[in-house]
């Protein structure tokens, strides 16, 4: 079982009504809600014979509380360890038996399994996914195993690794008090002292058909899948769920710094502003969609802005990157990495991107511009659609933010109405120093093994 922590990012949901464009359309998705709180959606897609099948638990990272970071990817791990029916690592053996593929990830915000199969063998994943649902057995030992490969992982993924190392502190910098501080991995220390307890806490508190939404797309009849899921997931009991904490973020008034001193090759610098994201209720704020195209325009082809400028033109840089998602369900960043060039320094790089910034800032940008990145994106997504798996993801994704897949619609309409005075007021807004966290890596020379002497 390999388990990815994974972000999703927003632009790849974001244009999915593409698929709509190309022969498909809302009616081809139906919504159901079972009696136990279970939200259910299917997607009819009949191009191939297959059929995603996945449930979506909405408890990630931001749910934990101190001194039990990583519990949600812990539990992910125990969930193939077994129920009253099926023993422990039978699970994806039986997935694999009707040829079928499987895995798991979990997030700041959630969890979730699928499973990919022939359309006739989705009552019988569909049957495994609800028993651990509300019968899962796992004992001591196991556990035990279990959490010295999740510290494995951390090695491996994070403590050997610069870049997210980097990332990690960079996260505990920026949030005082928002969860999302916490890496999803979890910190090290709680990994050491969590107990086979924790996780049943875990599984007993969030694991809940009213905590739940399963999604299934592919070559079926909605109306028979409903019959299905009704007969294994109906059976689990509703029950009442742990209350969530708002855990609101205090507003940020100054520049934070972080250094961070590792083994690596070059130097690195993460530049993060905070951002607002778009909130449940209130699709037709401009200012995530602008925020978006922002990215764009400084990293979102080949030749955009900051590749031109730092990587091609000054050659300071080796990579530059900026990422931003405005759909989650904690507070968000703005975030610009890059990595240094041999004999180029952090201060040159900073200086070239506050230069960038300030040219959208003071001169904005052209509507050619960003006409020309609107269609780029688009024309992405029209082969990113055209999964069956995709479909399932991008749905998933968004109904766990807190919204229906019925908004995306909306979000790309909405999308295509943001205008260069739009993308320029966000950069002069949000991209200053009051709600900026810097962060660098100071690489260290790596340790070498000597050879003995004769």
């Amino acid at each position: 079982m390999r388990s990815n922590l994974l972000r999703i990012s927003f632009l790849f949901l974001l244009f999915a009504p593409l698929s709509w464009a190309t022969g498909k359309d809302q009616a081809d998705t139906h919504e159901f809600q079972l009696s136990n709180g279970l939200k259910l959606i299917v997607r009819e897609d009949h191009r191939a014979p297959t059929v995603a099948h996945m449930v979506w638990y909405r408890a990630g990272s931001m749910d934990e509380i101190n001194g039990r970071t990583g519990v949600a990817h812990v539990l992910e791990h125990m969930m193939f360890k077994g129920t009253d029916k099926v023993k422990a690592g039978e699970f994806s053996r039986l997935v694999a038996a009707v040829g079928g593929r499987e895995n798991a990830f979990t997030s700041r915000d959630y969890t979730a399994y699928f499973q990919q199969v022939e359309k006739s063998k989705l009552d019988e994943v569909i049957k495994l996914e609800a028993d651990r649902m509300s019968n899962l057995n796992f004992d001591d030992a196991e556990f035990l195993k279990e959490i010295q490969v999740v510290m494995e992982e951390r090695r491996l993924r994070t403590e050997d690794n610069p870049n997210s190392l980097l990332n990690e502190s960079l996260m505990a910098t920026a949030y005082m008090s928002s969860p999302y501080r916490h890496p999803v991995v979890g910190w090290m220390n709680d990994l050491q002292n969590m107990t086979a307890s924790d996780a049943r806490d875990w599984y007993r508190n969030w694991y809940k058909p009213n905590n739940a939404t399963v999604v299934i797309t592919g070559d079926v009849d909605a109306m028979k899948v409903l019959a299905l899921v009704e007969k294994y997931y109906g059976a689990v009991p509703v029950q009442e769920l742990p209350v969530r904490k708002p855990q609101v973020e205090p507003p940020q008034k100054g520049v934070k710094q972080v250094q961070v001193k590792a083994p690596a090759d070059s130097a690195q610098l993460a530049m993060a502003w905070k951002a607002p994201r778009l909130e449940p209720g209130k699709l037709d704020n401009p200012e995530p969609y602008a925020l978006e195209l922002l990215t764009a325009v400084l990293d979102g082809y080949d030749n955009a802005r900051l590749n031109r400028t730092l990587v091609k033109q000054e050659k300071i840089v080796n990579d530059v990157g900026v990422s931003y998602d405005m759909v989650s369900r904690g507070p968000e960043l703005f975030l610009i990495s890059a990595t240094m060039t041999k004999g180029k320094t952090v201060s040159q790089a900073q200086a070239s991107i506050r230069k960038a910034l300030d040219e959208i800032k003071q001169k904005g940008i052209l509507e050619s511009e960003l006409k020309r990145i609107k269609v780029r994106i688009l024309s992405e997504q029209i082969y990113k659609r055209d999964s069956i798996f995709g479909q399932a993801m991008e749905i998933g994704s968004t109904e766990m933010a807190g919204f229906s897949w019925k908004d995306i619609d909306y979000m790309l309409e909405k999308m295509q109405t943001i205008t260069p005075e739009q993308v320029q007021a966000v950069a002069k807004k949000y991209l200053v120093d009051e709600g900026l966290t810097i962060a660098v890596l100071d690489p260290q020379a790596r340790k070498t093994v000597g050879k003995e002497g004769k």
